[in-house]
């Protein structure tokens, strides 16, 4: 039988819009300053704020908070660029935090 059931869906958790698939999932062994954190290909629905350099786990990366384009919270951010050759990988990808999604459509 066909599978009838849509895609799995991440969802902000304050007010649920739609924000990621579980396909997108590129690793799940990310972590953030308050737990851990999953690695997008993509995101809908959020809003992308200013660049800006971190020093973070893997070394100095230009980043972008990612907030939900309904609720203004803050999911993540977005690699915006990576300075090691070995982090190039997620340059244009989405970090979410995961305690600050929940899942939709499971």
């Amino acid at each position: 039988m066909a599978d009838l059931a849509g895609p799995r869906l991440y969802g902000c958790y304050k007010c649920q819009n739609h924000v990621c698939c579980h396909d997108d999932i590129v690793s799940k062994a990310f972590q953030a300053s308050r737990g851990r954190a999953f690695l997008f290909s993509h995101a809908t629905n959020v809003v992308v704020g200013p660049k800006e350099d971190r020093h973070l786990i893997t070394g100095l990366h230009t980043v972008a908070d990612v907030h939900c384009c309904d609720c203004g919270e803050v999911l993540g951010w977005k690699y915006v660029k990576a300075y090691e050759e070995l982090q190039k990988y997620k340059e244009g990808k989405f970090v979410l935090e995961k305690f600050k999604i929940v899942k939709i459509n499971w």
